[in-house]
């Protein structure tokens, strides 16, 4: 027992499945019935191999996978599965036999396995789930099971950000909106690498004051990992080239002068993939995570002799601030790329009140309304009387924590009002969209409604977005155009990061299924998941996933965030 704790501190425990619920019941339903089987492709590291071992679950199924090194071995991925000698009808016909199996990695198969799994697809007495990576080379056998029309693929893309922040939440807890966004940049969708990062920088996670969440600062951990990621550029042992890398990595996040760097070396490194110039000459190191593993792994002499000095900084910084005000000025807050301050918040240094200020804005505009919060305490980290710095902090914790306080003194521009539902009041007030906004709302406007949603989003205000379309719901006569305005403002609300406002408190419960509807109002009550189950004769297993369903869909990170969610208004039916 002694030696089973201690080993134990360091056991690493499954990854939790999130997202994709929609892929899920795909692959789940490809087991059933009179289907044959799936494919499944998508890049390396997305959660293919996890999306299909969890449609399997509590089923009896079969496995063979592909390897590098014996791909010159026939029948090698089914040795465990076949005799010592045996051709491919004889292999065909005792695999006949197994219900399901599972093929991962098919694009390592040898000719001889890949032969098989086709001619099993041809029989179809055996329902696969063949997994391959996209962009690898594939074997022609496995490439004709969809191009043949055998088997349908389902083609994954990297897991949405949504998606991948509630993966990081069940791994790790809650963790700061910067902290996510640095890890999902970091990891560029390899879910592997996600992991791995996540393992090496969780004892370094400090509490965040008075939320429960944990942020990540400061540079990225050399662990054995990390280095075997990072591989290409930490070995690279020419020396023209590796201080090509060094320069460009202490260059980040600003444009490196080219004249410092040598030519030569500069197209050796494109040509391996490490480097990417883009069309206006631009030259960046081709993954994010190589900058900081290369800025970790100097010592300080070279770290001092290559780092920019940090009035640069300061310079850019001061840019991007006022870049950022012009876009608000020109109600423009679509996405745009804005790294100094990204990597400033990153390396753990201080960070201007007046640059945090408008960073929170810019965000709580697109309703980013966590990611806000999060700018503005770091702005108070460096100055922490900045009055502005509290103000953007107090509108968007108030939009996350405290929807019951969200009455006209939460407020405090003319906008607000058509927000809370009271146009009249602003209407002769404000310009462009938002005068659109208002008027339509005043007449009660359903399809005017939808069109300065459309132009909301386009500008990026994803949010206020999401609000108009809720509006609209009410205004609508037509049942089907109420339907359609629910369905973008729920899809909007849920990239806005768990914001609560009035004018979305008629969607949330609606979004959720009958059952799941019950359980989360008992839940908000204050029972546990035992007396849920006992009260409707379910299992405990069962209350707790579909509680775990019902955050994901509301946004909501524990129970803690359900009063609220149980008693918002019903949505209007459509």
């Amino acid at each position: 027992m002694t030696t089973y704790e201690r080993d134990a501190t360091t056991l690493e425990l499954p990854w939790p499945f999130a997202g994709r619920e929609d892929e899920l019941e795909l692959a789940r339903r490809s087991l059933t019935g009179v289907r044959r089987g799936i494919v499944v492709t998508g890049p390396a590291g997305c959660g293919k191999t996890r999306l299909v071992t969890e449609a399997i679950r509590g089923t009896d199924c079969a496995r063979a996978a592909g390897t590098p090194e014996s791909r010159a071995i026939p029948f090698a991925a089914f040795a465990h599965l076949l005799p010592e000698s045996v051709t491919l009808h004889r292999a065909v016909q005792l695999l006949s036999g197994v219900r399901t199996l599972l093929v991962d990695d098919a694009h390592l198969l040898d000719d001889a396995s890949a032969a098989l799994v086709h001619q099993l697809a041809v029989h179809g007495r055996t329902r696969l789930l063949v997994v391959a990576t996209a962009g690898a080379p594939v074997p022609g056998a496995v490439s004709r099971l969809w191009t043949g029309e055998l088997l349908p693929r389902l083609a994954l893309e990297p897991l949405a950000e949504e998606e991948t922040g509630r993966l990081l939440t069940a791994g790790a807890g809650p963790l700061d909106a910067l902290t996510l966004n640095r890890l999902r940049r970091l990891s560029r969708g390899d879910l592997r690498l996600l992991r791995d990062l996540l393992g090496a920088v969780r004892g370094q996670l400090t509490p965040v004051p008075d939320t429960g969440e944990r942020a990540w600062r400061g540079p990225v951990p050399l662990t054995t990992a990390v280095r075997e990621r990072t591989a290409p550029v930490l070995g690279r042992s020419r020396p023209l080239e590796r201080e090509t890398l060094d320069r460009l990595a202490f260059a980040e996040p600003l444009p490196p002068d080219l004249d410092d760097l040598d030519l030569g070396a500069l197209e050796a490194l494109e040509s391996d993939g490490l480097i990417e110039v883009d069309d206006h000459g631009a030259v960046r190191l081709a993954h994010p995570l190589y900058g900081p593993v290369l800025r970790a792994a100097a010592g300080r002499l070279r770290a001092r002799r290559l780092a920019r000095a940090p009035e640069e900084y300061a310079a850019a910084l001061d840019a991007e601030c006022a870049d950022l005000t012009r876009r608000i000025d020109r109600a423009d807050v679509r996405a745009t790329a804005k790294p100094v301050g990204e990597w400033q918040v990153a390396e753990g240094g201080p960070l201007p009140g007046g640059y945090a200020a408008v960073r929170a804005r810019y965000a709580r505009l697109r309703g980013e309304v966590r990611e806000a919060a999060a700018w503005a305490r770091e702005g108070l980290r460096s100055e922490p009387a900045h009055a502005s710095c509290r103000a953007e902090l107090h509108r968007a914790s108030a939009t996350v924590d405290s929807p019951g306080d969200l009455g006209p003194e939460a407020f405090t521009d003319p906008y607000d009002a058509v927000r809370l539902g009271a146009p009249d009041q602003a209407v002769d007030r404000l310009g462009g969209v938002f005068a659109r906004h208002a008027d339509a709302l005043t007449r009660a406007d359903g399809p005017e409604l939808d069109a300065v949603a459309g132009e909301l989003e386009r500008r990026g205000f994803l949010l206020f977005a999401a609000e108009a379309h809720a509006q609209a719901v009410r205004a609508h006569r037509d049942p089907r155009a109420a339907r359609h305005s629910r369905t973008r403002a729920v899809a909007l609300a849920r990239r806005c990061q768990g914001a609560r406002t009035p004018a979305l408190a008629g969607l949330v419960l609606g979004e959720l299924t009958a059952r799941q509807r019950q359980i989360v109002t008992l839940a908000a009550a204050g029972l546990t998941n035992r007396q849920i189950a006992e009260r409707l004769t379910l299992s405990v297993r069962t209350v707790g996933n579909h509680l775990y369903s019902a955050y994901a869909r509301l946004g909501a990170s524990d129970r803690g965030a359900l009063p609220w969610t149980a008693h918002a208004p019903q949505a209007q039916p459509a």
